[in-house]
């Protein structure tokens, strides 16, 4: 137990948190800009298992990680682009479509993977490229935070950094506010010009770019190759971690780093003899202890505005 202690509390973990913390804070910035938009997108764990093969494929035959991490986002746009097209103009149901495009990267990307190297499974025989690790001048002399803030994978800070970004955006764009405006009230922001369709097809392709850059994460920073369904339901829980985070941005970080920290300590705990199987569900289970409270405090709160409407009808 003290050895476990020691681990938690220690530099090396907090800087695997952060590094764990990457594909959900991506896939959950994503979820957060399609639901201010009113629109959920399912299918941001396919994107990020198309993002994922691309890039290792990109990357292996043109010997440059960051072409790699180019074709990945335009896989992902072009995949999110597919499902708002049938979602948007054919009205086709959100949820059955981003239902398909994950049951279509679970199998496409294995099938794929075998047509392009042979192998099956994993791309063991593809030489694939690794995004850079930085480290920050400064910082990386400081005692305690140097470890735990610098050297991180480029796609850690551009997680961080777009957390600041979308933040900004949603806030203090104009394009913020017509996405919070068709998100809030459709109709209303539809009655004064807005044009609903084209800002929902714009915020779906925000996620997919953002779902696209945690896919290439997996595949080209947390590893160096593609295994089948690496991302593991790290889309599912960034949709988690939106939905505790109350849609917010803030709250959006704050679950994901939760999140993310869980991940982590599914890894810590390995050096304890318990068996492999249920260290880990320790993400899963703590994703739906999340929901679980999000809901009772959803609920209550719902009742408690329930209540003060009707205590101001009888005065």
């Amino acid at each position: 137990m003290n050895n476990l202690l020691d681990v938690i509390f220690s530099t090396d973990f907090a800087f695997s948190v952060l590094r764990v913390t990457t594909p959900i804070l991506f896939a959950a910035l994503g979820a957060l800009i399609s639901n201010r938009a009113g629109i959920v997108n399912i299918g941001l764990e396919g994107i990020m298992l198309v993002a994922a093969l691309t890039g290792v494929i990109a990357s292996a035959y043109t010997g440059s990680a960051w072409i790699g991490l180019l074709a990945a986002v335009i896989a992902g746009l072009i995949i999110t682009s597919i499902l708002a097209y049938f979602t948007l103009h054919f009205k086709t149901n959100i949820i059955l479509g981003g239902i398909a495009v994950n049951m279509f990267a679970s199998g496409g990307t294995v099938f794929i993977l075998y047509l392009v190297s042979g192998d099956k499974g994993a791309s063991t025989s593809l030489k694939s490229e690794v995004l850079p690790s930085i480290a920050i001048p400064f910082i990386k002399d400081i005692p305690v935070l140097g470890p735990i803030l610098s050297g991180h994978n480029v796609l850690t800070y551009a997680a961080l950094i777009a957390t600041v970004g979308v933040y900004y955006m949603l806030k203090k764009t104009p394009l913020g506010l017509r996405i919070r405006s068709v998100g809030e009230n459709y109709h209303a922001a539809q009655s004064v010009g807005v044009r609903v369709n084209r800002i929902q097809f714009i915020a779906l392709l925000y996620s997919g770019f953002f779902a696209a850059l945690g896919g290439a994460y997996m595949s080209m920073g947390y590893l160096s190759i593609f295994t089948r369904d690496m991302t593991a339901g790290r889309g599912w829980i960034g949709i988690a971690a939106e939905a505790v985070g109350r849609s917010t941005t803030v709250g959006t970080f704050i679950a994901s780093m939760l999140f993310g920290a869980a991940d982590a300590l599914a890894n810590a705990l390995q050096i304890l003899k318990i068996p492999t199987e249920l260290i880990a569900t320790t993400p899963y289970v703590t994703t739906v202890i999340g929901l679980i409270v999000y809901a009772v405090a959803e609920s209550r709160w719902k009742k408690r505005k329930k209540t003060k409407h009707s205590l101001k009808k009888v005065q």
